[in-house]
């Protein structure tokens, strides 16, 4: 199988995107959102690392790849990176910036798409953000967990190192429009392996009783009231 040439940044820059973004955005979130990191040292330094987390609005994408040292790879919606005119090609810039990975999520194959993709991220030894619940929550609870990341550790062997976003749904309610300045904290877990289970990612209940562990950690990490039921359909509610 090929080799996914998953970074999005060009070596020969003498300052990646990456970097750069790291270095204007990072004394923007400390002095605006007064970011607080805890358990970052729970994130092995090398390998392929598999961070799973809550998702509570539109900016944890834009903090998780700058607080953590080593680049995060995610998947995002194809149309963030499709834009027309300034706008469009400032946002591509971005997110490919900050290793977001473009994938048309739609129909009954994006699933599969977004999975092969971290798969390949992770063969490739990199580290991989995913949010279990799908979506956003749309309330502020934490939502039940969607097996592919059970897949995902099962099929690599990559450590899963669950994390928490507390605040930042008070700081851009619903999602839309500019943040508002306040307190936003990211916890690190310690990371959780699940060798026992090796061959059975293809168990419906293994996959089920791996996502929910993870889920739980989760949950212990953001102090989140827990709700089983996918956020898509309580959404759709």
């Amino acid at each position: 199988m090929q080799r996914l040439a998953v970074d999005p940044l060009t070596p020969e820059e003498p300052l990646s995107r990456l970097a750069l973004l790291k270095a204007v955005l990072g004394p923007i979130l400390r002095l605006t959102f007064r970011t607080r990191v805890e358990g970052a040292e729970n994130i092995p330094g090398t390998g392929p690392v598999i961070l799973a987390g809550n998702h509570l609005t539109f900016i944890d994408s834009m903090i998780l790849p700058v607080i953590c040292d080593r680049p995060v790879y995610f998947i995002g919606k194809d149309e963030y990176v499709t834009g027309k005119g300034l706008k469009g090609r400032a946002m591509a810039w971005f997110f490919t910036g900050v290793g977001m990975i473009p994938v048309d999520r739609d129909g009954g194959r994006g699933g599969v798409a977004a999975l092969m993709t971290g798969k390949r991220v992770l063969d490739d030894g990199q580290m991989f953000g995913i949010y279990p619940e799908g979506t956003r929550s749309p309330d502020g609870r934490l939502y039940r967990g969607r097996t592919g990341i059970a897949r995902l550790t099962l099929m690599t062997g990559a450590p899963v190192v669950p994390f928490a976003m507390i605040g930042t749904d008070k700081l851009q309610p619903g999602g839309k429009g500019l943040p508002r300045p306040g307190r936003v904290t990211v916890r690190f877990g310690e990371p959780m392996e699940f060798s026992r289970y090796d061959g059975m990612d293809r168990d419906r209940y293994v996959l089920r009783a791996v996502t929910d562990s993870v889920m739980t950690e989760v949950m212990r990490l953001s102090g989140q009231e827990y709700v089983d039921m996918y956020a898509t359909k309580a959404k759709a509610a």
